[in-house]
């Protein structure tokens, strides 16, 4: 069982950085990748950014080159580094932890609020 906990999220104005962490517990041998998503409010929650155990990264179109996610050595901890905001960046993020037998992602954390205002 893998449990997730982010933390970072607050009120910043477009522009602006924030980081946000998510400290991992648990059991993570079955666990090969981390992400990050987000939920807008009236929308759908969308991935924003993945990293592999070996490290490799994805992002959406949107974020890239603004947003870089990383994980401590130990896997205990996973980042993301958000620079440039823009208020289409309003949104609740949480980070999950997928599978690796099936790729899915089971396990969440309980989300952390990120509202960025001009």
């Amino acid at each position: 069982q893998v449990q997730l906990a982010e933390s970072g999220g607050r009120s910043v104005q477009a522009g602006g950085s924030l980081k946000l962490s998510c400290v991992v517990s648990g059991d993570i041998d079955n666990t090969c990748r981390m992400g990050w998503f987000r939920q807008a409010q009236g929308k759908d929650q969308e991935v924003v950014s993945i990293i592999s155990r070996e490290g490799r990264t994805t992002y959406i179109d949107d974020v890239k080159g603004r947003f870089t996610i990383s994980q401590d050595n130990d896997r205990r901890a996973v980042y993301l580094q958000m620079d440039s905001l823009k208020i289409e960046d309003t949104a609740v993020y949480f980070c999950a932890a997928d599978d690796c037998y099936t790729a899915s992602w089971w396990a969440w954390g309980q989300g952390t609020r990120v509202t960025v205002s001009s």
